[in-house]
């Protein structure tokens, strides 16, 4: 996933179905208060409480009917701006929040003068509250829209009287959806909103109402960041040398599968189809990555191993499938770099009647998925445009060509937080911090879609390249992440709408920790009462949580956990309540970069590298100079893996049911090969003996759900049509 914080998890709770009625005469709100610092929203009858921000304030650009791509981006003008007009030791930072939107930071004693000076700029529309979830410094920002679905019932003049009783006007319906509209208030604004929305629940004939949260889910964490750091500058940063444990549970292996196709140079790296290639050669003498692939180009170099498997068996699923031929993988994700070499031959043409203006190759919900109509204002593409090219490049050229005094000045608010947790740290350790947090997080990770889509279904050119678990499927792309990993609900609802009207066999969420709301369940849930051939797969979560998080919560949806190549959970896996099934997701220290997934990148662009020379020496967890390839971990890439099995599983049987899907899935996933790590067998225990854990969870349970997923065991049994 991308590096993100929790969603409050609430599965289990309860929601009383609205039931048969008749419209009452009134049907105005109760009205309740709301204050600030007693602030929370709706979620199945659920209070879930929020608090203001007071160091940050977001604000809302004036929309443009064109944008002038050689003209400065907005929030970098405002930034300008602020910094010219207030003085202060920290000058205000100013982040971009997807297109319209940003995110200002507020120096202590600042927020009356920033905010005025802010509403005096003529390209700003607005200021808007900043709000977290308790002990999370997340960005949460309150427009006046909500997310409003009635019962089907309903007249349109019935509609019309609830929106009139409480002051709200139809902004538009959500697209690919019925009966579920974005509506504002003519009366209230900023906070306020959350009382509008919680009122509306109380309404009869209405079945949900949220605010349509503008959310940025993606969280710098500048701890990981030092940690791996240190591992890229360790002489066994590759995980050379490290041998991995021996004790594990030695089981017979088959023959080796290094001779099917498809045959690619960078076979032998993804542990994650096929392990025993890469843990025996990390058994012996490697002194490089040239010897560690002439290591893997041994022919039978894995034959008659005792070492123990901790892949999915994508490899000997190979010899009895057809690689997920015709069939459909929607991934809703960040930018979607589709003309990667090893993913443009894997790309779905839309075929649908009702495209959008210059629809083909899926669609871009991160433009036009609030206020705007989507199909009329959103993007055909969903690929890094130029002026968000613009953005990253010049950051990324700044980690490279300015010099550690001048980076810290240039980035200092960023610079000052790392030096208040780690105190002792000198320049140039601050500085290397942050050229790591922008090339690898707020840049590289830019294109975590990308690394996703070819877990999937990467198809490797002339020899040379990835593979992904299903190679002849192909990928809808659906973009609903704007810069700084920003969305808002209604373009996520929109989005699982459109994969399932675009013909989608599956859908994959590697995305999580946003806030639960109910229109985006009900959604799911209508999706998948409509498509019962549809699969939904979403990744648990990177929190370390007892339970999995949302989407992956939600009724109907395959969570999916992460494992390492040593068949440890992964530590930053959620486990617990929820939790289904486990793929390899990686772990970027066990036992170094070799224990993540390599994945297909971004920053291999021209544009990027305009003007420099291809870097010396590792800038980051990536392969090649230029980053066209990098090592990754997270439940985000154990999600994909799965969904490429279930790829797999539909080439062979299309007409198999969700319902016998999931059911193969799981009765053939196996807990050989796994092993609880020290950590989770001391933890499995202090729950027991407090009584918090019931002795009818076993440990694997707990913390594998159903066990590791078999790809070949799931391949052969869904070919039994029955």
């Amino acid at each position: 996933m991308k590096r993100i914080t929790s969603g409050i998890l609430l599965t289990g709770f309860i929601w009383s179905s609205l039931g048969l009625f008749s419209l009452p005469p009134e049907v105005t709100a109760v009205a309740q208060t709301q204050k600030d610092g007693d602030l929370f929203y709706l979620y199945k009858g659920q209070h879930i409480p929020l608090n203001q921000r007071q160091d940050t304030i977001a604000v809302a650009f004036k929309k443009v009917a064109t944008r002038d791509l050689a003209a400065t981006p907005l929030y970098l003008q405002l930034q300008k701006d602020l910094q010219s007009n207030i003085r202060a030791i920290t000058p205000p930072r100013v982040s971009p929040l997807g297109e319209n939107y940003a995110v200002v930071s507020l120096p202590t004693g600042t927020r009356d003068v920033v905010q005025q000076s802010i509403q005096q700029q003529p390209y700003v529309q607005t200021t808007l509250p900043v709000l977290s979830r308790s002990q999370r410094q997340e960005i949460i920002v309150i427009p006046n829209e909500i997310i409003i679905s009635f019962d089907a019932k309903l007249t349109e003049t019935q509609r019309q009287t609830i929106l009139e009783q409480n002051n709200l006007a139809i902004v538009r319906p959500l697209r690919f959806n019925r009966d579920r509209y974005i509506v504002k208030s003519t009366v209230a604004s900023g906070i306020k909103i959350l009382s509008t929305a919680n009122q509306l629940n109380e309404v009869k004939g209405v079945t949900s109402a949220a605010p349509n949260f503008i959310q940025s889910i993606t969280d710098q964490n500048l701890q990981t960041a030092t940690k791996q750091i240190a591992n890229l500058k360790a002489a066994g940063d590759w995980g050379f040398g490290k041998i991995l444990p021996s004790s594990q549970p030695s089981v017979s292996s088959p023959q080796s599968t290094r001779a099917i196709s498809p045959k690619t140079n960078l076979l032998g790296l993804a542990w994650h189809l096929d392990s025993l290639p890469l843990k025996q050669c990390l058994q012996q003498e490697i002194s490089s990555l040239e010897s560690l692939q002439t290591c893997l180009q041994k022919p039978n170099a894995a034959t008659k191993s005792t070492i123990s498997r901790t892949d999915i068996r994508v490899t000997d699923a190979w010899k009895h499938s057809n690689g997920g031929r015709g069939v459909v993988v929607a991934v809703i994700d960040s930018l979607i770099q589709w003309d990667h070499p090893d993913l443009a031959d894997s790309l779905y043409t839309v075929k649908a009647a009702d495209k959008c203006p210059g629809e083909v190759h899926g669609w871009d919900f991160s433009t036009g998925g609030d206020s705007s109509d989507p199909c009329k204002n959103g993007d055909a593409d969903t690929r890094v445009n130029p002026v968000e090219l613009a953005i990253l490049g010049a950051k990324f050229q700044d980690t490279f060509q300015l010099s550690d005094a001048k980076l810290v000045q240039q980035y200092s608010q960023e610079a000052l937080e790392i030096k208040q947790k780690n105190p002792d740290y000198s320049l140039e350790q601050i500085a290397n911090v942050l050229r790591y947090v922008f090339r690898t997080y707020k840049i590289g990770g830019e294109f975590h879609g990308t690394f996703v889509s070819g877990t999937i279904a990467a198809k490797s050119q002339n020899g040379e390249g990835l593979v992904g678990v299903a190679p002849n499927a192909q990928i809808l792309p659906v973009r609903v992440f704007g810069l700084n990993g920003s969305f808002v609900p209604s373009a996520y609802i929109e989005a699982i709408g459109y994969a399932a009207d675009r013909g989608a066999d599956i859908i994959n969420l590697s995305l999580g920790g946003s806030l639960p709301t109910p229109g985006e369940e009900e959604a799911i849930a209508d999706v998948l009462k409509a498509n019962p051939k549809l699969v939904i797969v979403a990744a648990a979560g990177n929190e370390n949580f007892n339970q999995v998080s949302f989407p992956a919560a939600y009724t109907g949806v395959i969570a999916v956990g992460a494992t390492n190549i040593v068949g440890n959970r992964a530590p930053y896996s959620n486990y617990g309540k929820g939790l289904d099934v486990v793929a390899p997701g990686g772990d970027l220290d066990t036992p170094g970069l070799l224990g993540g997934i390599l994945a297909t990148g971004g920053t291999w662009l021209n544009a990027f590298w305009q003007g420099m020379p291809n870097p010396e020496s590792r800038w980051s967890s990536v392969l090649d100079p230029k980053g066209k390839y990098w090592w990754v971990q997270g439940t985000s890439f154990s999600s994909p893996a799965v969904a490429g099995v279930v790829a797999l599983m539909k080439g062979e049987n299309k007409e198999i049911t969700r319902k016998r899907l999931v059911s193969i899935l799981k009765s053939t996933a196996t807990y050989q090969g796994l092993s609880m790590s020290e950590e989770d067998t001391k933890l499995y225990g202090s729950l027991r003996s407090k009584g918090a854990m019931s002795s009818s969870v076993k440990g694997q349970q707990y913390f594998f759900g159903k066990g590791l997923v078999n790809a070949d065991a799931a391949v052969q049994a869904a070919k039994k049509r029955r």
